[in-house]
């Protein structure tokens, strides 16, 4: 559960706006509270000019001063969305949220938590907001969410949830990809049973999973065809094996782009939620990387799950063939 630290708002007139501040180390229960809040907001504009989106990274406090004090066009209010601002960022930020006005609804993410001291929350205090804490989930909070997450969201039974943590990293992303996934496939008919969940599970076989990405670059190596070719002989789906392919080229892509930046190893480790060994080895490969090649990879990758969902091509034959594209 999120923790929340609120003050009562300075002016009645702040009561009816919203200034939220979301912080904590579980990055995808972060981005999921900002998402469902943003799309609850929008059913009540009328037009594009309501929402206005920033990134968090290099954002100032004067532009962001100037979009939380503009006033609304057409709509009702306006949404102002700051997305992952740096944890060791946050603080510069703080002058610009003092004053919001009740036509601005604020909604701020930060890459890491904020102790109850710093000033961006407490800046957020002091305007009516509030801030809350998605802290990283362990053990059996871990269990209790996927449960919830897999009835609720996917309509799959507790026991198939406490099976998927069990063979998945704690990842949330990947939980809930891998739920995503049992979901599509119960959908279609078949029966998911404890054998074809296992079979359809990616996380059981992390180390052969990272094998694999450490020979994608910067072209597929021989071994590279032989993993693939057990992965899908275990049992793993072979658009499975793509999907954590297009992540790694993704996670690559992203550290290439903040190096082009001109930030360092260290800037990059403090500011993604991957585990800083995995960003390190992402950083070493970008150095060799080009972007066009890249983002090239990603679409060869969208094309190639297009073609097998579509039918055109068989899955593990097209893998094959996919890894000679890249």
């Amino acid at each position: 559960m999120p923790r929340t630290t609120t003050t009562p708002a300075k002016s009645p007139a702040r009561a009816s706006a919203a200034a939220l501040l979301i912080h904590g180390d579980e990055r995808f229960l972060v981005d999921e509270r900002a998402r469902r809040l943003i799309e609850s907001l929008k059913r009540e504009l009328v037009s594009d000019f309501g929402l206005d989106v920033m990134e968090g990274q290099g954002l100032t406090p004067a532009r962001l001063q100037d979009a939380v004090l503009q006033a609304p066009f057409l709509d009702p209010y306006r949404i102002v969305h700051v997305r992952m601002v740096p944890a060791n960022k946050a603080e510069t930020l703080a002058p610009a949220v003092h004053t919001i006005p009740e036509t601005t609804h604020l909604i701020v993410t930060v890459h890491g938590r904020l102790g109850p001291g710093n000033k961006l929350v407490k800046g957020f205090q002091s305007a009516g907001g509030k801030a809350e804490e998605m802290p990283r989930l362990k053990g059996r909070q871990l269990s209790e969410w996927a449960s919830r997450r897999a009835q609720e969201s996917h309509g799959l039974p507790s026991t198939v949830a406490a099976q998927v943590v069990r063979a998945s990293p704690p990842d949330l992303s990947v939980i809930d990809a891998e739920l995503t996934k049992l979901a599509a496939y119960k959908a279609s008919g078949a029966n998911l049973t404890p054998e074809a969940i296992h079979d359809l599970l990616a996380g059981g076989r992390e180390d052969e999973i990272f094998k694999l990405t450490d020979n994608l670059l910067p072209s597929p190596s021989p071994q590279a065809y032989q993993i693939a070719r057990n992965l899908t002989r275990s049992g793993i789906q072979p658009t499975s094996v793509a999907y954590r392919m297009a992540r790694h080229y993704a996670l690559v892509l992203e550290v290439k782009a903040r190096q082009d930046r001109g930030e360092s190893l260290q800037q990059v480790q403090a500011d993604m939620a991957e585990h800083s060994f995995v960003v390190q080895k992402a950083f070493d490969l970008a150095h060799q990387a080009r972007s066009e090649s890249l983002e090239r990879a990603l679409r060869q990758i969208r094309d190639y799950e297009w073609e097998v969902k579509s039918g055109q091509i068989d899955a593990e034959l097209g893998l094959d063939v996919l890894l000679t594209r890249l």
